[in-house]
């Protein structure tokens, strides 16, 4: 669906708006009852306020439409009828009854004289439609019938076009609408028949053969019928056909080719000109300020990089910044290497100023090879955050001077980190900026990550997806032609095109060696055994001729990887510059490695797949000493490059036994440092995994521990804790007690300790007695630091709150803050003491002190941080639910709004969201479908594994029920609250659940003594426990009995 006003299109506003107007549009002239478009727009858990949303929908698109038009005002398009509404539609003003217009003219022509005319009205007609009908706006079976029957016209009207065109050898003509129909209808027999009948008419018998074995094959594979008595027909009547077309048609089909060939020229590609449309509409909404997002997947060789290149091309004629980044393979790519290409292109067209400041921010510890030494960033995910929110505003800056489209090709190789900086971006798209991406669909398919992303981006209504299949029959003659100089024979196309089931790279391939072997007129030729089933086997065949030191230098190169430096090659080859340049100018005329067009010394393989055939060729052992060869290349030119550090380690971890085992981890361990700096958590978290490893094998402790210290620190928390984080923290504590590291072994346990309260394990009381003993035995400083804070985070916990204060408060501020004391020569770990602030925040107000509370973490709510206020607000929802303001939590949250973040670390965010949910309840926003909201989102994150706070939000839930009036579901809440508090500890949430089930009673009506009685052992049992805050709350309640 698109819309248009005096000649420039519109946007039709939300998702859910545009499908509005696609359902009046469709039923145009029809009334159509609140109730059907509600059903239609929401098929499942129509919200309470759908009615509304109708209605405000409604007044918006009359201003779309008529901008001019008075509020309240109904305008020309949109009336309500009843309790409805209908769009009546002016002439010329809707395609739809243009169509059915033109249609019922074809079908009232039924005389001789007036078929020509008919004729036209039928191509008229067909001409109006460019894809299903609501594409764009609903996708999928969430369309409604109401859509299909559309389509299901068009069809109608395909078929009886096709026969009066065949009818008057005039067939030509509806081939164009007849093959949207079969692309948008693949089991619609009548459609596919008539466009096989068609194509055979038109003398193309080629692609009509293929058409029809192309819907035998899929009738078979997916619904296992054969083809129905139409399809037969159509199959016989092309094969019965003369040869040579009659000369009418003869014309249109030359003339039809003809204007095929002058496409493909026109855009260099063969077969791809609808594919090439879908990309183009991306860029154009980029050029028009909007945002554009396609997404091309399929085998490899199959054409998305040159399909890529052409939209490219496109784009940049256009007068687009065109940002290209490719992923490479295996694990030696560095984390991040997407972004790390294609972000100095963004910053390159920025004023020098804005450059600058960008790069002085997080993005410099991306781009810039630094020297850092130090364990890796503290609040991974905070941090990583705050780095995918400088590279959207980056993108922001750059797309509103210049329109922007970002390439990015191999979306299968990416790195975790790079394809979470994909997703944040792509969901956050500025306005004016495109993305269009390609991956392959196998070998590999796409993995946990990149699924991910794929998903979120199917939601996404700028979102088009494209499947590049195999090419016909006539699209390989064609590549055939290119690559041979002249029109091949129609066995041969035939023969290679069923040998590479209509891969344009295989398709070539196959070409180039036929003509190498001067068979490419041998009809035979391309049948015989000799010729090889598949890519790999060509490449293995061009390498049979040559010499050892061509096919050792090919090896290496592959090892390298796609793109090769001429230097690095050389050197790992044992050669000189020169030497390396003659041995590989063999390898460019057999088509495996080429240069590039603008640097003669840049050189890389012609495909991946043509680097994995070398690859798959070099044996095991081999490989390892080349692996060698190239990471002494490596350090022997580049040991003051940060920027080769993840690509030396993986090459010294694949030689295995024959590196120096403390040369690799070492190595690991700078990788790792290199990748936390860049955020990329998985990729450091992998590096330094290996190091820890391959250091306890060799029997080296100080560097095993060296590097579990560095894989223990904040950003892990972002992955998450889990059984083998928790194994390699207490492998790491039980080293440093053995190498005599008192501090380094006390604050392992606490992040150990810090994760066994994340996750309430059963057993937590066992390592915080350890630690607080540890830390009253120490003279050490920082160790009775942890020690302490050990003890009032399980003070906390039990609900002994006064003891918690004592404990956070008691602590020496120049010790958290990280001053090193003239006893310790170790500081307090930044990675488990960021948020204590936090805490004393916390447990200061449940001790009854709201406001100091409050100041202990204002700091963080800053003008220049929007990460730091992101945690503030984390902090200060908690305190205000807890003192049960509502209107404080709305305030934080309006401020962590206004700031521009919108989201929290993921962890941190969902107990935002929970306490916004509990504000809104309380203030009366739909109090019920807000808490039954809290509710599944309670279940989906805290609930299973139980996380930190799981009874206190229970208690939250309740308290949003009875603010609904709904006792009943509190009851539930509470029950669930209690049994938490039983099972998991949790007891500072204790007098606030003793008071709710005193306001339950309260609520059901029960007796004054007995809710008083309640309420009393509420207050009693927070007094007790030094909750001051909680006390208060239940002694406010009790006076207002």
């Amino acid at each position: 669906m698109r819309v248009w006003r005096d000649g420039a299109e519109l946007d039709a506003g939300p998702r859910q708006q545009a499908q509005l107007l696609a359902l009046l549009l469709a039923h145009v002239g029809r009334p159509v009852s609140t109730r059907e478009l509600i059903d239609l727009i929401w098929p499942d858990d129509v919200p309470a306020s759908a009615l509304n949303v109708i209605h405000k929908y409604i007044g918006a698109l009359r201003r779309v439409l008529e901008p001019a038009l008075p509020t309240r005002e109904a305008g020309s398009y949109l009336h309500r009828r009843g309790n409805g509404y209908v769009f009546v539609a002016g002439p010329g003003t809707l395609d739809l009854v243009t169509f059915r217009e033109l249609l019922a003219r074809a079908r009232a022509a039924p005389a001789e004289e007036a078929r020509e005319a008919a004729l036209d009205h039928y191509v008229e007609a067909l001409g109006l439609w460019h894809g299903p009908a609501g594409d764009g706006v609903f996708h999928g079976s969430t369309a409604p019938p109401v859509l299909a029957a559309l389509d299901d016209e068009f069809h109608a009207g395909c078929v009886a076009a096709a026969e009066l065109a065949v009818a008057l050898h005039q067939p030509a003509r509806v081939i164009p609408p007849l093959r949207l129909a079969a692309s948008m209808a693949l089991f619609h027999e009548p459609v596919q028949a008539s466009l096989v009948t068609a194509l055979g008419a038109a003398g193309r018998q080629a692609e009509a053969l293929s058409a029809f074995q192309a819907v035998r094959d899929r009738l078979a594979e997916e619904l296992g019928i054969d083809p129905g008595p139409a399809l037969r027909a159509a199959h016989l009547q092309v094969l019965a056909q003369a040869p040579r077309p009659t000369a009418a048609a003869s014309t249109e089909s030359t003339e039809s080719e003809g204007e095929r060939v002058s496409a493909r020229r026109a855009t260099g590609l063969v077969g791809r000109e609808e594919e090439l449309g879908v990309l183009r509409r991306a860029i154009e909404n980029a050029l028009a300020g909007r945002t554009g997002l396609g997404i091309i997947e399929g085998e490899p060789g199959v054409g998305k990089t040159r399909l890529l290149e052409e939209a490219a091309l496109e784009a940049d004629q256009r007068g687009a910044l065109v940002v290209w980044a490719s992923c490479l393979e295996g694990v030696g790519t560095p984390s991040m290497w997407l972004w790390e290409q294609a972000l100095p292109v963004v910053l390159d067209s920025l004023p020098p100023s804005a450059r600058e400041k960008s790069l002085a921010g997080g993005l410099g510890s991306l781009l810039e090879s630094r020297h850092d030494d130090a364990g890796p960033p503290v609040s991974g995910g905070r941090a990583q955050f705050r780095l995918f929110e400088q590279v959207v505003t980056v993108i922001a800056q750059a797309s509103s001077e210049r329109p922007m489209l970002l390439v990015v090709d191999d979306l299968q190789w990416a790195d975790a980190a790079s394809l979470q900086l994909f997703g944040h971006v792509m969901g956050r798209l500025p306005a004016g900026t495109a993305i269009i991406g390609a991956l392959r669909d196998r070998a590999p398919s796409p993995g946990s990550e990149l699924s991910r992303v794929l998903a979120a981006a199917s939601r996404l209504a700028s979102h088009r997806r494209i499947r590049l299949g195999p090419l016909g029959l006539t699209d390989v003659a064609e590549l055939i032609r290119r690559e041979a100089g002249h029109e091949p024979g129609v066995d041969v196309a035939r023969n290679i095109h069923v040998r590479s089931a209509g891969n344009p790279f295989f398709a070539r391939e196959l070409s180039r060696l036929l003509i190498d072997r001067g068979a490419f007129g041998d009809v035979d030729a391309s049948t015989r055994a000799g010729v090889p089933s598949t890519v790999r086997d060509v490449v293995r065949d061009r390498m049979v001729g040559l010499d050892d030191g061509g096919r050792d230098l090919l090896r290496v190169a592959a090892l390298i990887g796609r793109e090769l430096d001429l230097g690095l090659l050389a050197r790992a080859a044992g050669i000189d510059v020169a030497e390396c340049l003659e041995r590989l100018e063999p390898l460019r005329a057999l088509g495996l490695l080429e240069s590039g067009p603008e640097d003669p010394f840049s050189w890389r393989f012609a495909h991946d797949i043509v680097r994995e055939s070398v690859t798959e060729t070099t044996a095991h052992q081999q490989a390892v000493r080349l692996h060698l060869r190239i990471a002494d290349a490596l350090d022997e030119s580049q040991t003051d490059d940060e920027s080769i550090t993840e690509r030396l380690a993986y090459h010294l971890r694949a030689a295995g036994p024959l590196a120096d085992p403390v040369r690799t981890v070492e190595a690991l361990k700078r990788a790792g440092r290199r990748a936390a700096t860049k955020l990329a958590v998985a990729a450091a978290d992998q590096h330094l995994e290996l190091a820890a490893q391959i250091a306890r094998t060799a029997g080296l402790p100080e560097l095993e521990l060296s590097a579990l210290s560095l894989l223990a620190v904040a950003p892990r928390r972002q992955a998450g804790f889990g059984g083998t984080t928790f194994d390699l923290l207490e492998r790491a504590e039980h080293l440093a007690r053995q190498l005599g590291q008192e501090v380094e072994a006390a604050g392992l346990l606490f992040a150990r300790l810090f994760g066994a309260y994340t996750f309430l394990e059963w057993d937590r009381e066992r390592l915080v007695r350890r630690l607080s003993e540890q830390g009253e035995a120490s003279r050490d400083p920082v160790v009775r630091v942890y020690g302490r804070q050990a003890w009032g985070l399980h003070q906390w916990d039990s609900g002994n709150i006064g003891e918690a204060y004592r404990c956070f408060s008691g602590n020496d501020p120049a010790l958290l803050d990280g001053v090193v004391s003239s006893h310790s020569e170790t500081p307090i770990r930044r990675d488990v003491s960021g948020e204590w602030p936090g805490w004393l925040a916390v447990v200061t107000a449940l001790h009854g002190d709201v406001e100091t509370a409050g100041t202990l973490i204002n700091k963080w709510n800053g003008p220049e941080d929007p990460y730091a206020v992101a945690t503030w607000a984390y902090y200060i929802t908690i305190i205000a639910s807890m003192a049960g303001d509502a209107g404080w939590v709305t305030r934080t949250i309006e401020r962590w709004m206004a700031v521009g973040t919108g989201r929290a670390a993921a962890q941190q965010e969902h107990y935002v969201r929970l306490n916004w949910y509990w504000a809104r309840a309380l203030t009366g926003d739909d109090p019920a479908r807000t808490a039954a909201e809290a509710e599944r989102l309670l279940t989906g994150t805290l609930v299973d594994p139980p996380r930190w706070g799981v009874a206190y939000h229970h208690a939250l839930i309740a308290e949003m029920w009875l603010a609904a009036g709904r006792p009943d579901e509190a009851g539930v809440a509470l029950d669930r609250a209690d049994r938490a508090l039983e099972s998991y500890g949790q007891r500072y949430a204790e007098g606030l659940v003793l008071l709710l089930h005193a306001r339950l009673l309260h609520a059901r009506g029960g007796p004054v003594g007995v809710v008083r009685a309640a309420a009393e052992k509420a207050r009693k049992r927070s007094d007790e426990r030094e909750c001051y805050l909680f006390a208060r709350r239940a002694e406010r309640f009790l006076a207002e009995l």
